[in-house]
C-alpha cells in the first residue's frame, strides 16, 4: 500500500437541495483524491452531510415532519449528486449516524477532563442560518435597522444556559501553530484573515444550547445538545473509528487536507484546532479555503432566484464537461464565475475541438488506413520532441495539481494538446497515406502514444471520459485491432434549455 493520504470536504449543510458551489467542492476533492490514487497514495476521502441544528428543526417543522425523516430525505439528494457527478469518496458520513454521536460525545468528554469546559449563560447574536455566533463589532446594520452577520444572514439576540468552551486559553497556541505550520491555512489569504482574528482576541466559545434538542447529546447535561459546529466538526475524525485506535485510525489521521468555502475557515482554523488541542489528539495538516463559484459574477442566493441545480448543469453539458470546466475555468482558491457560454465556449475549443477531436483523428485514421493496429511512436526528431513536449506537460499537471492550482496545471496539459493538433496538421498523415505510408504509420504511432500519456495525465478531471479512451487504446496493445472509435466530446449548442441550466 502507498503512502496514506486522507482527504475531506466539509459536510453539506442540507436543510436545501444541492447547489452548484456543494458540487465544485465534491468535485475539487474528487480531482485531488484521484490524482493522489494515480500518484500511488492510499486515499481516504470522505464527504457527507452535517444534519443537526436549529435551522434543521425550524425547516423540517414547516413541512410538517420529523428532524430525522426529513435529514434522511435530504442527506439523500447529496449523495445522489456525488454518485452523479463520479465523486469517488470512501464515506458518506451523516452527523446523525450513532457512530458519529459516541465520537462527539467523546471529544467532548475528553475536552471536559482537560477543563476547558464550563457551565455558564450565553447572552449574544445569534444566526440560525448560520448555526455562528457573531460578536457586536462583526455585525452590520442596514437601514431598515435590522442586523446582519458578516455573511449577510440576519441575527437574533439569544439568552440561554450553555456550555462554554475555554477558546481564550488557545488564542496563543494557535498563533504559534500558524507560526510553526505556515502551511496550515491555504491560501495564504485566508492564513493572513484568521491570524488577524485570533491576534484581535478570542473569548470562550457557548457549545451548547438548550432552546431546542436535534443534535447530540451533550454528556450527563439534561437538555443540552451540541453547538453543531463541535458536532460537525467531529465528523472527520468519527470517520476514521475515534474514540477506537482503529486501523482506520491509526492509517489516516491526521487528515493531509480538510477542503472546505472559504466562509467556513474561521470554524476549521480556529475552533477546530482548538478543540483537538484540548482533547489531546494531533492536528490536520492543511484547511485549504477554496472560493466561491458566482453566477455571472453574482453571489448565488435563494432570495436574488439564481441558485443552479448542479444536477441540470450536468445532464445539460455532460458530467465530464461540467468538472473540466469548473477546474479549467477557476483559479483555485479564488472566485470564479460560470455561465452557459462560458461552459458552452470553453468545453467546445478544449474539449471537443482539441482533445477530442486530436484522439478521434488520430484512431480512426489507424482504425481505416492500418486495419486497427496500433504502430509503434516515431524515431524522427520531431516525434521524439513532441513526446518530450507531451512528456514535459504532463509533470508540469502533476507538479501544479499537487499544489492545488489546477487551472494552471490543465493549462500546460492544454498546451501540448495544441502542440499534438500542431504537429498532426504539419506532418499530415492523410497525405503520408499515398506518398509515405511508412511515415505516416510512424507519425500515427506517435500521436497515439501522446493521446495516451495526455489522457492518462486528465484522468482525475475526467475520469470517465479519460479512461474511455484509454480503454480503446489498451484494448490495441499487444497488436490486437482497436474498434473503431467514437467520439469522447459532442459539441455543445448554447440553447435556451441551456441558459435555462445555468
Amino acid at each position: 500500500m502507498g503512502e496514506p493520504f486522507y482527504i475531506t470536504t466539509a459536510i453539506s449543510y442540507p436543510n436545501g437541495k444541492p447547489h452548484i458551489g456543494h458540487a465544485y467542492e465534491a468535485i475539487a476533492a474528487d480531482v485531488i483524491a484521484r490524482f493522489r490514487r494515480s500518484q500511488g497514495r492510499d486515499v481516504r476521502f470522505q464527504t457527507g452531510t452535517d444534519e443537526h441544528g436549529l435551522k434543521m428543526a425550524q425547516t423540517a417543522r414547516a413541512e410538517g415532519v420529523e428532524p430525522r425523516a426529513f435529514a434522511d430525505k435530504m442527506s439523500r439528494l447529496f449523495q445522489e449528486m456525488c454518485d452523479i457527478l463520479n465523486v469517488s469518496y470512501d464515506r458518506f458520513i451523516r452527523t446523525s449516524q450513532p457512530d458519529h454521536y459516541r465520537a462527539s460525545q467523546a471529544i467532548w468528554t475528553a475536552m471536559e477532563e482537560r477543563g476547558d469546559l464550563y457551565l455558564g449563560r450565553y447572552e449574544g447574536w445569534y444566526s440560525v442560518r448560520d448555526e455562528a455566533y457573531y460578536e457586536p463589532e462583526e455585525l452590520t446594520e442596514p437601514e431598515d435597522g435590522t442586523k446582519l452577520s458578516p455573511q449577510g444572514t440576519p441575527v437574533q439576540w439569544t439568552v440561554e444556559e450553555s456550555w462554554f468552551f475555554r477558546l481564550s486559553n488557545y488564542q496563543q497556541p494557535l498563533l504559534d501553530l500558524y507560526v510553526s505550520n505556515p502551511d496550515f491555512i491555504q491560501p495564504e489569504s485566508r492564513r493572513n484573515e484568521v491570524v488577524r482574528f485570533v491576534e484581535g482576541g478570542l473569548k470562550d466559545l457557548s457549545i451548547s444550547r438548550t432552546s431546542f434538542d436535534w443534535g447530540v447529546p451533550a454528556p450527563a447535561s439534561d437538555n443540552h445538545v451540541m453547538y453543531v459546529w463541535l458536532d460537525a466538526l467531529t465528523n472527520y475524525i468519527t470517520g476514521l473509528g475515534y474514540p477506537d485506535k482503529t486501523e482506520l485510525w491509526e492509517r489516516y489521521w491526521p487528515a493531509d487536507i480538510h477542503l472546505i468555502g472559504k466562509d467556513v475557515v474561521r470554524f476549521h482554523a480556529v475552533y477546530w484546532p482548538a478543540f483537538l488541542m484540548s482533547a489531546g489528539i494531533e492536528l490536520p495538516k492543511m484547511v485549504y479555503g477554496h472560493g466561491f463559484l458566482l453566477s455571472r459574477g453574482e453571489k448565488m442566493s435563494k432570495s436574488v432566484g439564481n441558485v443552479v441545480d448542479p444536477l441540470s448543469l450536468a445532464e445539460t453539458f455532460g458530467v465530464d464537461q461540467l468538472r473540466y470546466f469548473l477546474m479549467r475555468e477557476v483559479t483555485f482558491g479564488q472566485d470564479g464565475s460560470y455561465s452557459a457560454e462560458a461552459i458552452v465556449n470553453r468545453v467546445n475549443a478544449e474539449l471537443a475541438n482539441s482533445f477530442g477531436n486530436l484522439a478521434q483523428r488520430s484512431l480512426s485514421m489507424i482504425f481505416k488506413n492500418l486495419d486497427g493496429v496500433l504502430p509503434p511512436p516515431g524515431e524522427a526528431a520531431e516525434d521524439k520532441e513532441l513526446l518530450e513536449r507531451v512528456a514535459a506537460a504532463c509533470s508540469e499537471l502533476d507538479q501544479r495539481f499537487g499544489e492545488y492550482a489546477f487551472s494552471a496545471g490543465l493549462e500546460a496539459w492544454m498546451g501540448a494538446v495544441f502542440a499534438c493538433n500542431a504537429y498532426i496538421d504539419a506532418q499530415a498523415p492523410w497525405t503520408l497515406r499515398k506518398t509515405d505510408p511508412e511515415r505516416m504509420a510512424a507519425v500515427l504511432g506517435t500521436l497515439v502514444a501522446a493521446v495516451r500519456r495526455l489522457a492518462e495525465a486528465v484522468v482525475p478531471v475526467i475520469p470517465d471520459s479519460a479512461e474511455k479512451l484509454l480503454a480503446v487504446i489498451a484494448s490495441g496493445d499487444g497488436g490486437q485491432p482497436i474498434a473503431q472509435p467514437q467520439p469522447l466530446f459532442p459539441r455543445l449548442e448554447l440553447s435556451e434549455d441551456a441558459e435555462a441550466a445555468a
